[in-house]
């Protein structure tokens, strides 16, 4: 069983991932559109996606920002 802590500001290092020129210009587009950077569009689709499954988190960069984005 999870031990319930305090949430706190954690870096996430992402290493440098190779994608085709196609897939770098949608998502790009998509982030640009939403009005966010490319890496926050891809955090928020994570966070999307691990919610979907059931997985249970505080936030996303600081608590309830993920329930309030959609």
């Amino acid at each position: 069983m999870l031990q319930k802590t305090a949430d706190r500001p954690a870096t996430l290092a992402l290493g440098t991932s190779r994608v085709t020129t196609t897939f770098r210009d949608a998502l790009d587009d998509a982030a640009n559109r939403s009005g966010i950077s490319t890496h926050e569009f891809v955090l928020r689709a994570a966070a999307e996606k691990l919610q979907a499954s059931g997985r249970h988190f505080s936030g996303l960069f600081s608590p309830g920002d993920v329930n309030a984005a959609r």
